[in-house]
């Protein structure tokens, strides 16, 4: 056989690993039912009292009116965004109001409050009602 009637054996070029394509970071997106919306009581209520809970930076204690035989203690992780937790008192905002009682740092909380923030910047709103809304009137 003649060399020049040969073809050399030429090894296969490796395939080139995918290039990563930048993408932009996705945000969790659950779907929830109509049906389980409609589960979540949102309520006005006026808070009445607003403390620090000792030995806990982030945690409030509020006493909160809605319309109900006694007020509810609610315990909140907002107490780094209202160092007079006094400012407070007299406002009426919203909460979620049927959630199980839980038990944090030792004190039962019975509902939570409804914010909105964002991290960089660092914003933060209470989501209060405008206009004159009595205390346990539901959202809708």
């Amino acid at each position: 056989m003649n060399p020049q009637d040969t073809n050399p054996v030429v090894p296969p070029m490796p395939t080139p690993a995918p290039v990563a394509q930048p993408t932009a970071p996705t945000v969790a997106d659950p779907k929830i039912s109509f049906e389980d919306f409609t589960k979540v009581e949102m309520r006005a209520g006026k808070i009445l009292s607003a403390e620090k809970i000792a030995d806990a930076d982030k945690l409030l204690k509020l006493m909160v009116d809605f319309a109900e035989a006694t007020p509810r203690q609610i315990v909140s992780g907002i107490a780094l965004h209202f160092p007079d937790p006094a400012v407070l008192v007299g406002r009426t905002c919203m909460f979620v109001t049927n959630l199980a009682p839980r038990t944090i740092r030792g004190f039962e909380s019975n509902g939570m409050i409804l914010v909105i923030s964002t991290v960089d910047p660092v914003r933060f709103s209470l989501l209060e009602p405008t206009g004159d809304i009595p205390a346990g009137t539901r959202a809708k």
